[in-house]
């Protein structure tokens, strides 16, 4: 007869058994979202290759701020941050019936406010550009058509409003495949729907085409939010035409939803007021600012908002069930996973981006001045990539714990201080767009350290070896990006050309040996995040195999 199991060791076991199915679906989320980013950056593929970086892209890239802002900070940043902790709880003390009755109220509720946020928006239009873009005066037409398009482009708050919803229910369903797929058809809608829009505005693509992608923009939306209704379907949810004020959910989500805005703020609020500083620069600054923090969302996405999307619903049933370990647990866990993925990606950005800028971007009117000068907003952005990854595990924490005060007053902080800082390298050392990037950068890892410092003191110090990873996977990617920059130098020496296949064919082999050189050195430094990851993706595929 075998002995009895451990009594210390059981609970030891299913935290492990939790990280790893926790890091299982943040990989399939992963995944998901590398789809969406591809197709996003084949989006922004089409836009430099029709638009460039001049007037046009200023204008619709200022237009599509405006409810994309809205959205970050209400949609898919405070809304959720209110929902799902709330949401999870019902379905954990109230039962299902509760739960899908505040579901509902929540839906109606968001669909009167924020559809009449938008009618609003389209009258308030041309004031607002005005507000967010007063240097776009100085250029004949620029704020006409930003306004026009920010008319065309409101109601895709409310459309990725409801979406954000959906995604929120599924996801505490523990449901994350699908909604994490949705971005992919806002992309394939925004895609195919604008360049079918641009041909019916202007035959020829010219000037006016771009309002065709503007109209492409909302049709993406809208396929965005239809591509989860079958999911909720299936997860039991049955739409209800009930609202109620006096709903305790509802009055709770009311009074998270005033602090997750300005908690959850910083970024798209210190972003809005880059473009309001780059728009005084001329024709060109918007742009690149734009083309170079998409491009830098690829890895925010891949990996802080895939870790984050599956850590947020943990942490909310956590706290709902008073589980301190297990909460510090999670989080501790969430931020070495978005430590072993986001620093590699950071140093890769930071060393490539003139190689990757060109690439990706370099073609039709995008010109190698402006593959110059993004790579260089790129190269500032990317020393922030760690903060904006980690706010988004850390900053949901604060509201599963019912202290949304706490990240509210860091993010108005922020705020003001990348304000002054930006006037500062703009007005007065005259940085240019550089000088934005590298203070929004620097503003996220300031707030990223401030929450984590607020947070120990709610929950406790987090896990030791979490300090440890950290330095050991900042000397990994030291090694990575060294053996990165040698590998490409001689590749280009070797090949001495220009042309896009050679760009690829060096680029590429410089980020495999680059990826093979980070693997082996964090095997070698002993980082612990790493041997979790593999075991997760590697034991499930055994067991698979197993099995057959």
């Amino acid at each position: 007869m075998g002995e009895p199991p451990n009594e210390m060791e059981a609970p030891a076991a299913d935290a492990a058994a939790d990280r790893g199915k926790m890091v299982r679906s943040a990989g399939v989320v992963s995944l998901a979202v590398m789809a969406s980013r591809i197709l996003g950056l084949i989006r922004e593929q089409v836009f430099a290759a029709f638009f460039g970086a001049g007037l046009q892209m200023d204008a619709y890239n200022m237009a599509f701020r405006i409810p994309n802002l809205f959205r970050d900070l209400f949609a898919e940043g405070a809304l959720s941050a209110a929902f799902i902790p709330t949401f999870t709880e019902h379905f954990e003390k109230r039962g299902r019936e509760a739960a899908w009755r505040l579901a509902n109220r929540v839906k109606n509720l968001v669909f009167i406010v924020v559809g009449l946020v938008t009618v609003a928006g389209i009258f308030a239009s041309p004031w607002i550009v005005r507000f967010i873009a007063p240097g776009f005066a100085v250029v004949p037409g620029k704020v006409e058509l930003t306004v026009t398009m920010t008319r065309i482009m409101f109601p895709f708050l409310l459309l990725v409003s409801l979406a954000a919803l959906a995604m929120g229910i599924l996801n505490s369903r523990n449901i994350f495949a699908i909604p994490a797929s949705a971005s992919t058809f806002f992309n394939i809608g925004s895609i195919m729907g604008g360049l079918f829009c641009a041909y019916l505005f202007d035959p020829a693509l010219g000037p006016r085409s771009i309002i065709g992608m503007a109209v492409g923009t909302v049709i993406g939306g809208l396929m965005q939010y239809l591509v989860q209704v079958p999911s909720l379907y299936r997860a039991g949810y049955r739409y209800e035409a009930t609202v109620s004020l006096s709903d305790p959910g509802v009055r709770r989500i009311l009074t998270l939803i005033g602090p997750a805005i300005i908690g959850l703020a910083a970024v798209q609020v210190n972003i809005l007021v880059n473009s309001y500083f780059a728009s005084f620069l001329g024709n060109g600054p918007v742009s690149w600012l734009n083309y170079a923090f998409r491009l830098m969302q690829f890895p925010i996405g891949l990996f802080g908002v895939a870790i984050a999307t599956v850590t947020f619903p943990s942490i909310s049933r956590s706290a709902a069930l008073n589980n301190a370990h297990e909460l510090k647990d999670t989080i501790s866990g969430s931020l070495g996973m978005v430590f072993l993925f986001c620093i590699p990606s950071a140093f890769g950005l930071a060393f490539l981006s003139r190689p990757i800028i060109a690439i990706i971007y370099e073609h039709g009117r995008f010109t190698p001045d402006d593959t110059m000068q993004t790579a260089a907003a790129l190269s500032c952005y990317s020393a922030g990539l760690i903060g904006y990854a980690a706010i988004k595990v850390v900053s949901p924490a604060f509201f599963a714990l019912n202290k949304p005060r706490i990240p509210m007053m860091i993010s108005l902080g922020s705020m003001i201080t990348n304000f002054v800082l930006n006037y500062l390298f703009t007005q007065v050392l005259f940085w240019g767009h550089k000088g934005l990037a590298l203070t929004t950068s620097a503003v996220a890892i300031v707030n990223f350290i401030l929450l984590v410092i607020f947070l120990r003191k709610q929950i406790g110090e987090l896990h030791g070896n979490l300090y440890a990873s950290f330095g050991r996977i900042v000397a990994a990617s030291a090694v990575m990006t060294g053996v990165c920059c040698a590998v490409l130098a001689l590749m280009e020496h070797f090949f001495q050309g220009r042309a896009f296949a050679v760009r690829l064919i060096s680029l590429s082999a410089s980020l495999l040996v680059g990826a093979a050189v980070f693997y082996a050195a964090c095997r070698l430094l002993g980082v612990v995040e790493l041997k979790r990851a593999t075991d997760a993706f590697l034991g499930r595929f055994l067991r698979k195999k197993t099995l057959n």
